[in-house]
Parts: structure tokens; C-alpha cells; sequence
């Protein structure tokens, strides 16, 4: 996909489902704004092989559907 979709139109169109977005525009706090769908999957592995694959210089990367309770995030 070439086209730079906004943030809002990525998580409609790929709602549950890891997302691998190239050239991420940002906002001043890094905010994601917009950007170009460069992979999508609902398995994460997929979404990490692709990337190791495309080698991306700039990438956001994105889960878009609810994460479950008992999940722990490491920053």
C-alpha cells in the first residue's frame, strides 16, 4: 500500500490487527498522525517477520484492537 492514510483511517480499515506503518508523520509529542501501511496481520509474528524482511529507516508499529486485562506492557 502506497497511499499515507491518517491515523483514524488506519484503525478503521485495519481494526484488531497488528499494523506495520512506514514514514509515520508525528505531531510535537510524537503522537502518530498519518503514514503509509507497509504490513498488517492479526498474528504479531507475521507483523515481526515482515519487518525484519522490509527493513524499514522510519516505522510505527501498532496493535489496533483491545489488549486483554491480564496483559503487561514493557516500555
Amino acid at each position: 500500500m502506497s497511499e499515507t492514510l491518517t491515523v483514524e483511517e488506519i484503525e478503521t480499515r485495519f481494526a484488531s490487527e497488528w499494523v506495520l506503518i512506514g514514514d509515520p508523520q508525528t505531531d510535537d509529542s510524537q503522537r502518530l498522525l498519518a503514514g503509509k501501511v507497509l504490513f498488517h496481520s492479526p498474528d504479531r509474528d507475521e507483523v515481526d517477520r515482515k519487518l525484519l524482511e522490509l527493513r524499514p529507516p522510519r516505522f510505527a508499529f501498532r496493535y489496533l484492537g483491545t489488549l486483554p486485562e491480564d496483559m503487561a506492557l514493557v516500555l
